[in-house]
């Protein structure tokens, strides 16, 4: 995981806005939005399922499925939906669990959660 996505992700542990280089934190009333290049690619929130707080991660392309969007992405889900990861195939992106058991479309709005 590069630097700015650590950086990232504190800011979103932290519920601190934050920006450096291409890629912004955006936080308010509990939800963090991330931005890379000014485009929306993700949103970071709690939300309580089955009487259990969960962190959902909301998963956006910004319209550019790029390296980079894919990169912070992951980063993402690393840290707060651990076990899913976005990955292409034939140009095509798709959202997995970490034993490509369950792997599904990539779709604007797809929310994960560990």
């Amino acid at each position: 995981m590069r630097q700015i996505e650590r950086n990232m992700n504190t800011a979103i542990k932290s519920q601190k806005n934050w920006s450096s280089g291409n890629t912004q934190v955006i936080t308010d009333n509990g939800i963090s939005r991330v931005f890379l290049h000014g485009n929306h690619i993700a949103n970071v929130f709690d939300d309580v399922v089955n009487g259990n707080v969960k962190t959902i991660v909301q998963l956006f392309d910004g319209g550019w499925q790029s390296n980079t969007t894919k990169s912070r992405l992951n980063a993402l889900l690393n840290e707060f939906a651990t076990g899913f990861s976005v990955f292409q195939k034939n140009w095509v992106w798709f959202v997995s669990d970490f034993q490509g058991k369950n792997v599904v479309d990539f779709d604007n709005g797809l929310q994960v959660s560990d």
